[in-house]
């Protein structure tokens, strides 16, 4: 381990001396590649360097313990070197948890893409407050929501919305809610009063950038149409919708929230990147052995994952056992708790996987 941190001290110092070059100054590509692999780094060789201090601190405090023989001073001595083993040892767990094989695509932005399932309009409204909650802790943590796609109902619930979220490290916090989620709660169209349970899905994908997928426009079909909305004003008049047909898999995006037939075109285009890349990661992923995948991981998007119950006030995640009796402030975007307890799963399998390596 102490090798590998070394080895990535003297990377990280090569990449501040290859950014100070004229070479790297003036192209503006390799400047960000570069401005990234030295953000991941940084933390990593100051806790390193964090670590080293403390086990010199130590080293040197055991040197002195053998020129003073007075009782004061050995005392003294004593506990700067076990304060000193201590804290070399909480950082050297900290490394080992920090060493752990990185997504890649932890720090960009993401796609969010959600779908009523069972449940008819009670499902379509419950999709309605998952973007609002996805939103506001979007909000919370200063970060910009732009929605891309956007099918409403009549009652102003929700088909299908498709939104991006711009911010340093979303998909990081995002990708643990792709799954279904499942609502229990008395829906507002009925009047008996009944608990009614209701499905919706969610989709997280990493934001793409056109130079990392290219799309052959020869495996394109683009059909534009009139927007159709929930009726009334909603209504566009001009034939601004696009949908883009990916010839070879047959996927289908459509996207008719702006007037701009060329801003629909180009957030279709970014949504099937993403899509499309995700396909291939997941391809990837499904090659590895069962055994070394996390019990956590993103979740399968077939797989239940959550369940809200509005009567009882609680929200359960069943990957990681976890209950939380605060439904209101979830829904009005509070998910840290959430988030960070999937967080800390997943690097625990990671680190149960690593040791059984």
């Amino acid at each position: 381990m102490l090798d590998k941190l070394r080895e990535i001290k003297r990377r990280c110092d090569e990449v501040n001396a290859l950014l100070c070059t004229p070479e790297v100054a003036s192209d503006v590509q390799r400047t960000a590649e570069l401005m990234r692999e030295l953000k991941t780094l940084t933390p990593l060789v100051e806790t390193f360097d964090r670590y080293t201090a403390a086990v010199e601190d130590g080293e040197a405090a055991k040197s002195l313990l053998a020129e003073h023989p007075d009782k004061e001073t050995r005392d003294l001595l004593e506990s700067e070197i076990a304060d000193s083993a201590a804290r070399a040892e909480e950082l050297r767990a900290e490394l080992k948890t920090m060493l752990l094989p990185r997504d890649p695509n932890d720090g960009r932005n993401v796609i969010v893409e959600i779908r009523a399932g069972a449940g008819g309009e009670e499902a379509a409204l419950f999709a309605g407050s998952l973007f609002r909650m996805y939103s506001m802790y979007s909000e919370r943590r200063k970060w910009k929501t732009e929605v891309l796609n956007l099918n409403e109902t009549e009652l102003g619930g929700v088909k299908e919305i498709s939104f991006l979220i711009e911010g340093d490290g979303a998909y990081s916090r995002f990708k643990f809610e792709s799954g279904v989620h499942r609502v229990q709660r008395v829906p507002e169209t009925e009047s008996q009063g009944r608990i009614h349970t209701s499905t919706v899905t969610v989709a997280v994908l990493p934001e793409v950038e056109d130079v990392e997928f290219e799309l052959d426009p020869a495996d394109l079909q683009i059909d534009t149409y009139r927007s159709s909305g929930a009726g009334g004003q909603k209504v566009n008049k001009t034939s601004s919708a696009i949908r883009v047909t990916h010839l070879p898999t047959g996927m289908v995006v459509e996207c008719q929230d702006e007037r701009s037939q060329y801003k629909n075109k180009d957030r279709a285009l970014k949504i099937l990147r993403a899509r499309l890349l995700d396909i291939e990661r997941e391809k990837q992923a499904n090659e590895i052995a069962d055994e070394r995948r996390s019990q956590v991981g993103t979740g399968d998007r077939s797989e239940r994952i959550r369940t809200y119950n509005f009567p009882q006030g609680r929200v359960s995640d069943h990957r990681i056992g976890l209950t939380l009796y605060k439904i209101e402030a979830v829904m009005n975007g509070d998910l840290d708790e959430l988030i960070d307890a999937l967080i800390t799963a997943d690097t625990a399998e990671k680190l149960k996987a690593s040791k059984e390596e």
